[in-house]
């Protein structure tokens, strides 16, 4: 039973099939990070079996995806390459950051929502949604920044092309209240292995409690059902009950709860 490791997305790929097609939801982080980490890994078995995958992205953080905690445990990354964090779903996160014998911290808890029959809100909020267009770039770039700094996030210097990219390939969606302001935003990631995922779902402080997030959010995931996406999903914090109350409310089914932690720098050598 060992640990195999490759910066050849295709070699991984070729590798981990059985495992990423069969556990495709499970997955999702690495599918995502694939073609940009630093380093992909997978577990296999005595019997030839993969039954763990992981995707390492810069700097130096471990992202499992479906995975024992046997082979969380015997995770052992090469040397100059010992993680800062490492994040996937709890029980493989907690083996591993106990592993190391390392002083950790957890940063985040998160839950894995999978869509089932989507569900209008109800009752409705006013106004309409739309997909955002060049115009509410100016706009929606200061959201997005205001966006990581609720969630707890360190924001870029420019989010120009994050969210350009997003309104250009149509993934990028707003509710605008019944006089035409925009006043929530949500949006989904392309469609990897049929499968694609909502984020940077948010409404300015002074606009909440009004529904718009559920309409945005109503918005984005149907237009992803209607593009063909077989498993729309979605990552929330267990920190917020609103949100998680929210997605379910709209349809939205658990899936598996997930783990961020950070470890202490290692002491320099004297």
């Amino acid at each position: 039973m060992t640990w195999t490791f490759t910066e050849d997305a295709d070699a991984f790929r070729t590798a981990a099939a059985g495992l990423l097609a069969a556990e495709a939801t499970r997955n999702t982080a690495v599918l995502t990070l694939m073609g940009a980490a630093g380093r992909l890994g997978w577990w296999t078995e005595a019997d030839g079996r993969v039954t763990g995958v992981l995707a390492v992205s810069p700097p130096r953080v471990p992202a499992f995806g479906a995975v024992t905690v046997e082979a969380a445990r015997a995770l052992v990354l090469p040397e100059g390459e010992e993680p800062t964090a490492v994040r996937g779903e709890t029980a493989a996160v907690e083996a591993y950051a106990e592993a190391t014998g390392r002083p950790w911290r957890p940063t985040v808890r998160m839950r894995l929502f999978r869509l089932g029959e989507l569900t209008e809100p109800d009752p409705p909020p006013a106004g309409r949604a739309r997909r955002a267009v060049a115009a509410d770039l100016p706009l929606l770039t200061g959201w997005t920044r205001e966006f990581a700094l609720a969630i707890g996030e360190e924001p870029a210097e420019d989010y120009t092309g994050f969210v350009t990219d997003r309104i250009s390939d149509g993934r990028l969606w707003l509710w605008e209240a019944a006089d035409g302001r925009p006043v929530s935003m949500a949006a989904v990631s392309r469609t990897i292995e049929g499968q694609a995922r909502v984020h940077l779902v948010y409404t300015p402080a002074a606009e909440r409690g009004r529904g718009y997030a559920a309409g945005a959010t109503e918005a984005v995931s149907r237009a992803a059902l209607d593009a063909g996406v077989a498993h729309v999903l979605l990552f929330t914090d267990l920190a917020n009950p609103i949100s998680n109350a929210l997605y379910q409310r709209l349809g939205y089914r658990p899936v598996t709860d997930h783990l961020g932690v950070e470890f202490e720098p290692s002491p320099p050598n004297v």
